[in-house]
């Protein structure tokens, strides 16, 4: 059989492909070319207004998806509306409840000034007006009327008293009456010689003198309330005076706006409940806290945004979505207002695009459940996460919430929404647009000069060297090696970025100006060297003969097959030494992985599949009287996958043919029922790794590697092992079926079955045919023949041993 030629093994990229020199003559292309289907559901779930078209985004980690998604949101959002700036304002009727203002674009801000300098200018106008001789004679003459009125009142009474001789008297306890003589005060003495009738009329005066004048003192609250109104009277017409101007020119200026013309009636209808802030010595309520209630906190300023905001949340906890309500410790209390409350992803984004990475979003604690609760409501509610599961009932804010209008894009794994979809019955309610990334773009002549633009683009944007013909081949010959097939490339653009990032740090080192295909592979061989510690000691091992593998002459029942480590993004491969025992049984393979319960459900599903092959190819029509072994030698980790399938299968018939195995070849591959060999993964890694074990054993030449025809494009080898192929020492090749790689394997013919269902004499089929027969005579004798004499059966035992060595 014909090993694969050098060309089959690795395809290059030619550089008179292209017709540039350098990469940064080629103009920019937008990363989401080669991704039609995300991109059409991206432009649908943007485009889409109505409720629950949110998105998700499904791509490998390495795809960059923030940086594909940020770009086409930026894009897209440039030609859309900017939202209303968003601000909230104190409740003057209840304060716990501040209410909310949506602002035209850039009108927050300018509110804001204006309102901190209606306040500065209040600040002097209006103790100013109090301070002034207006106020003063006026506030002078309204008290001194009142005295005058209270002072009649007393008077009155006074003078009708002196009228019939009798004196009113200030006492330190109030007022009281006194009989007089001549305008003066009668002792008790002068009183008790007054003729009785003279007494009697005196005390009835003075009763009817008392009644007067308590209702006089009556009258003395009732003047005070008539001051208190005058001077409430006063206050406001001064107060008016002082703001009618500068709270007039706002109102004509927004007199557009219900909700700024509500809050500035508000500050007039304040400061006139509360004149004296500015007028008592000590008020409940200085003017500075009465100020600070007129201010407006603008929690969200869009006036630098132009379109619709972007906003990513690379830390989605709940306070960072709805945002939260800060506190001040005065006096060892803790206390807040309507100015501490502060903006969370969802009011930045509102009106445009979250974008969330719904791995960070599941980790936070409530955050999924808090997000779904403000799509579903369509509002955002500014609360603790404590407050929304009712963990605590201390007295706090409760903002107004705030009209939601969004999409939320979320970047994750396909695994993530798929068990999203399956265990949570709101997410598909909500994210109803699904779009997923491409894995590999595909490698032809047209491709090629639209990849070499992306790597342009990416080289651009990283400010980067810019790359000449020979290292946009390099990289797109890597993008094929990481997409593991040739007719692919890779679209994880993260990889490639490291990559070209190295590339021109090595270029940086060799102080070239641009990047050549050196710079590339010396990337990509130091990116592997990092990596190779745990290759090299495992690797070790086999060299050493520390773990036993074979790599020359001809071993029965022993094959080498190959396996492929993954530790990270780093993947190596090496042989494992298979081996295989068969004697007359029931028909079993007993797969000692399995039951030893280290091997995987598809190993075990594997070795199924080869006992039924062997079952249904060499006994069709009768029990097969086998009982065979299979095991992975020296193998103290788990074993999973079906790869290793050919292996197994040529060394269990080699192992009943008594037929030996080169050892100088290593087999992958799949098989099935009718022992076709299907692909495998890994490819590349398994044949560079048996190679390296070769080499290291200096037993390069004649050495080589059995793949299924159907991984032939697929492979990528690097530069050493082409080199070998090239040479004709190591050979690669492509089998199609199971008796091409026993014949590569045995050097023997495998054999087809011929008319009469004979296989020809001496064939690899033959030999296992004839030893299957044999153990079928033992079975059928140790079945059929229990009560014979141990004589005669140790006669037919010999003619069985006969047999075999035959």
């Amino acid at each position: 059989m014909k090993p694969l030629d050098v060309t089959q093994v690795y395809r290059h990229c030619p550089e008179e492909a292209f017709e540039f020199e350098i990469s940064s003559e080629l103009a920019s292309l937008d990363l989401l070319s080669g991704h039609d289907r995300a991109r059409e559901a991206l432009d649908f779930g943007t485009a889409m207004r109505s409720d629950g078209f949110n998105l998700y985004v499904l791509g490998n980690p390495g795809h960059g998806k923030h940086q594909l998604v940020g770009r086409f949101l930026t894009e897209r959002s440039r030609d859309e509306p900017t939202p209303p700036d968003v601000a909230y304002r104190y409740n003057f009727d209840d304060p716990s409840l501040p209410l909310h203002l949506l602002l035209p674009t850039g009108m927050g801000r300018v509110l804001r000034a204006d309102i901190e300098q209606l306040t500065q200018e209040l600040s002097r106008s209006i103790p100013a007006v109090f301070e002034g001789d207006e106020y003063q004679n006026r506030l002078h003459e309204l008290k001194q009327a009142m005295n005058e009125r209270q002072r009649d009142a007393i008077e009155a009474v006074r003078r009708e008293a002196r009228e019939h001789d009798i004196l009113l008297l200030s006492t330190p306890n109030g007022f009281t009456f006194a009989p007089a003589s001549d305008d003066k005060m009668m002792s008790p003495e002068e009183f008790e010689a007054l003729p009785q009738d003279d007494r009697e009329r005196i005390e009835g005066t003075v009763k009817v003198l008392q009644k007067k004048l308590s209702r006089a003192i009556r009258q003395m609250p009732k003047l005070a309330k008539q001051l208190h109104e005058q001077m409430v009277a006063l206050n406001e017409e001064m107060l008016q005076t002082a703001i009618g101007a500068p709270l007039e020119e706002l109102e004509q200026r927004y007199t557009d706006h219900e909700g700024v013309r509500a809050h500035l009636t508000s500050i007039r209808e304040a400061i006139i409940a509360h004149a004296d802030s500015f007028i008592a010595d000590e008020p409940d309520i200085p003017p500075e806290a009465l100020f600070s209630r007129f201010q407006i906190n603008l929690i969200v300023d869009n006036r630098s945004c132009e379109g619709a905001p972007v906003v990513y949340l690379d830390l989605p906890t709940h306070q960072h979505l709805v945002g939260r309500i800060e506190h001040h410790v005065h006096n060892g209390t803790l206390l807040t207002d309507f100015s501490l409350i502060r903006a969370g992803g969802l009011h930045r984004a509102n009106g445009g695009y979250l974008v969330l990475d719904v791995r960070a979003l599941l980790m936070q604690p409530g955050a999924w459940e808090t997000l779904k609760r403000e799509l579903r409501a369509g509002e955002i509610r500014t609360e603790s996460l404590e407050q929304a599961y009712g963990l605590i009932s201390t007295t706090t804010l409760e903002p107004e919430p705030i009209p939601l209008d969004l999409k939320v894009v979320l970047l994750g794994e396909r695994l993530f929404y798929y068990l999203l979809c399956e265990h949570d019955p709101d997410f598909l309610e909500l994210f109803k647009v699904q779009a997923d990334l491409e894995d590999e773009l595909e490698r032809n002549d047209a491709n090629q000069p639209l990849f070499a633009r992306m790597i342009a683009t990416l080289v651009r944007d990283s400010a980067l060297r810019p790359l000449d013909r020979s290292g946009v081949a390099a990289v797109i010959e890597r993008a094929s090696r990481l997409a593991d097939d040739q007719s692919k490339l890779t679209a994880r653009h993260r990889e490639l970025s490291d990559l070209l990032e190295e590339a021109d740090h090595w270029a940086d080192q060799a102080a070239a100006t641009v990047i050549g295909r050196a710079h590339v592979e010396k990337a990509v061989e130091q990116q592997l060297w990092r990596a190779s510690r745990l290759r090299e000691r495992s690797h070790e091992m086999i060299t050493r003969g520390t773990v036993a593998i074979r790599t020359e002459g001809f071993q029965v029942g022993q094959v080498n097959g190959l396996s492929v480590l993954s530790l990270g993004h780093y993947a190596f491969g090496q042989p494992s030494r298979i081996t295989a025992t068969a004697r007359p049984g029931a028909g079993q393979v007993v797969d000692i992985e399995r039951e030893a319960r280290m091997g995987g459900r598809i190993h075990s599903k594997a070795v199924m599949i080869l006992s039924r092959y062997l079952a249904s190819r060499f006994a069709p029509d009768s029990p097969l009287s086998l009982s065979a072994s299979l095991a992975f030698e020296q193998s103290y980790g788990g074993v999973e996958g079906d790869s290793a399938s050919v292996a197994e299968a040529c060394a269990l018939i080699s192992a009943i043919a008594r037929v030996g195995i080169d050892q100088r070849l290593a087999v992958t591959g799949s098989i099935d029922q009718y022992g076709m060999v299907q692909a495998v993964g890994g490819v590349n890694e398994k044949i560079e790794g048996f190679f390296d074990i070769c080499r290291a054993r200096g037993e390069v030449k004649d050495h080589g590697v059995l793949l299924p025809a159907t991984n032939v494009a697929h492979l990528m080898l690097k530069s050493d092992v082409r080199d070998a192929i090239a040479a004709g020492d190591f050979k690669v090749y492509a089998i199609h079926e199971l008796d091409e790689a026993l014949a590569l394997l045995t050097g023997m013919t495998p054999g087809e079955r011929d008319a009469d269902g004979q296989y020809p004499e001496g064939s690899v089929n033959a030999l296992v045919a004839e030893r299957l027969e044999a153990f079928h005579k033992v079975a059928r004798h140790n079945r059929g023949h229990n009560g014979k004499t141990s004589d005669e059966e140790n006669d037919r035992d010999q003619e069985v041993r006969d047999d075999d060595e035959a």
